[in-house]
């Protein structure tokens, strides 16, 4: 069984009754206007279709994400050990301090969302690592519920199994787990999901937030301005934290470092637990998709790791210099261009998107200003449907899947959708829920 046949079982049950299932889809578009799956202040953009997988996929996911977990703590090992490797990062000698603190739990990337092109199997290349701010879990839970109680699912649940990957209680029975590293001696420590209010999203803060009430903690979402530390304990409002649920990017964590003294010495203090830490920087800029191709990376990998790494990890290097520039311009459409320390693809540029004339004011404008050049990768399509204008339309779209790890381990998926080149909120997109379909 593979997911192209269930995906066909899908459009065609459509097709049979379009009417039907049109009337079905408007009131899920009320559900999600009424819903959690707010982005930016609007409902995300969705389709009355979800992204099918079959449980042998789930393996693939595992397999993938094991072999980038094992990679990401031998690099991250690297750096701490060895001062001559961390100038491949060519990080600042704050941030580089900053890394090198110790978080108390010993877990390099706790949390992460690696985005790959997957055509099946081992057919994938890495888009991106999101090791930092890790974010849409609510996005996809709250888009699967809803789609789970359509008539087009109920149908399918007649021939399948159908289930989805639940993310927000899953975040907190694990990171529960990590704080148990750093104090085993707390047995329900105060969380705070902490990020700046203008940079959060606040709807899916409070889902995580209702989630450890649910589970018995005491939780709040807090500024990072808002937090004091006292007499050797960090304290939003009257309330101790024990937990930060860190979704502040290190970026803006670096640049508004004034802003957040009391934090950050408490952090450096050893006096909260700081989930991630910022060692998630190490796997989350850019720039690790050169130096994981570099020969002193390859050096001290297994083959198996080094194999995964030539064959799925794009060819990467820094927007620097005369010969790349060159090579850049000569073959647009085989480039994209990225900052290294952006997200939500802020910034990013692919060749074959643009004329010759404008992919040169691109590249003028790029060059020598943080900026990688990567080899572009094609995102695979499926068939999806769509109503248009009350309409029936079945559509190829681009596909990009988003692979959730939590304390090392695979735990579900967030897919984004999209006829551009570029796959983002920034642009033409949707967002369709995971679901394993198994065959009764």
């Amino acid at each position: 069984m593979d997911w192209e046949k269930i995906n066909n079982e899908y459009i065609n049950l459509i097709e049979k009754n379009p009417y039907e299932y049109y009337e079905d889809y408007k009131k899920t578009l009320e559900a999600v206007r009424n819903s959690t799956a707010i982005y930016k202040g609007e409902p995300v953009p969705f389709l009355y279709h979800p992204m099918f997988y079959t449980p042998e996929d789930v393996k693939d996911f595992e397999y993938i994400g094991k072999i980038i977990m094992s990679i990401a703590n031998k690099v991250a090992k690297r750096y701490m050990d060895f001062p001559e490797y961390r100038t491949k990062f060519e990080y600042s000698k704050l941030l580089e301090d900053l890394i090198l603190i110790d978080e108390g739990y010993h877990i390099n990337v706790p949390i992460g969302r690696f985005d790959i092109f997957y055509g099946g199997k081992d057919n994938f290349k890495f888009c991106e690592f999101n090791t930092d701010g890790s974010s849409a879990m609510n996005e996809d839970n709250t888009l699967a519920r809803i789609l789970m109680d359509t008539k087009a699912i109920n149908n399918m649940k007649k021939k399948y199994n159908i289930s989805y990957f639940e993310l927000i209680y899953k975040w907190v029975e694990e990171s529960t787990k990590i704080f148990k590293k750093f104090n085993p001696d707390i047995e329900k420590p105060n969380v705070a999901i902490v990020d700046f209010k203008e940079s959060g999203t606040p709807y899916e803060f409070e889902e995580f937030k209702k989630a450890y009430i649910n589970k018995g903690f005491k939780a709040v979402v807090a500024d990072p301005r808002e937090l004091k530390y006292i007499d050797g304990k960090l304290y939003f409002k009257d309330i101790k934290i024990d937990l930060i649920y860190r979704r502040i990017v290190t970026k803006e964590f670096v640049d508004r470092i004034d802003e957040i003294e009391d934090l950050v010495n408490a952090y450096k203090d050893g006096s909260v637990c700081m989930i991630g830490s910022l060692k998630s920087q190490i796997m989350h800029n850019k720039i690790i998709f050169k130096v994981l191709h570099e020969k002193e990376t390859l050096q001290f990998l297994t083959e198996e790791e080094r194999n995964f790494i030539k064959k799925h990890i794009p060819y990467t290097e820094e927007f620097n210099g005369e010969d790349i520039y060159k090579e850049v311009l000569k073959n647009k459409d085989k480039y994209i261009l990225k900052p290294k320390d952006l997200y939500a693809s802020k910034g990013v540029y692919a060749g074959k998107s643009f004329s010759s004339e404008d992919w040169k004011r691109i590249a003028d404008e790029s060059l020598g200003k943080e900026y990688i050049c990567q080899e572009f990768c094609e995102p695979f399509t499926r068939e999806f449907v769509n109503f248009e204008d009350g309409k029936l339309k079945v559509s190829k779209l681009k596909t990009i899947t988003g692979i959730f790890m939590y304390n090392e381990k695979f735990e579900g998926l967030y897919t984004r959708l999209g006829k551009s080149t570029i796959i983002s909120g920034l642009h033409d997109y949707y967002t369709v829920p995971n679901i394993v379909a198994e065959e009764k």
